[in-house]
């Protein structure tokens, strides 16, 4: 079954893993909890909905190079409802 996202590993070593993730109109992330902190660095200024563990929904507002931060342990579904462009976007997890 498509999700209509995917998810490209760049880099991975003991210290970090660099994912470079598409959600394509219409797509999303599927629920996931991350283990680790992680730094996110959108290649692109668009909007996507975070849908969190708790049921609270979030309408992120991403521009293109402007990065933000979140602690291991989150835990969201992740869409790109509104755009008719993909949502790209490079997520760098701390491993150690």
């Amino acid at each position: 079954m498509s999700t209509g996202s995917h998810g490209d590993v760049q880099l991975e070593n003991e210290h970090f893993r660099v994912t470079r993730w598409t959600i394509e109109p219409g797509g999303a992330i599927p629920m996931h909890r991350h283990d680790f902190e992680y730094v996110v660095v959108p290649l692109v200024t668009d909007t996507m909905r975070v849908t969190n563990a708790d049921g609270s929904v979030i309408e992120a507002t991403l521009e293109t190079g402007v990065s933000y931060t979140r602690p291991a342990g989150a835990e969201h579904l992740v869409e790109n409802p509104h755009s008719t462009a993909n949502i790209v976007f490079v997520e760098v997890e701390k491993l150690s």
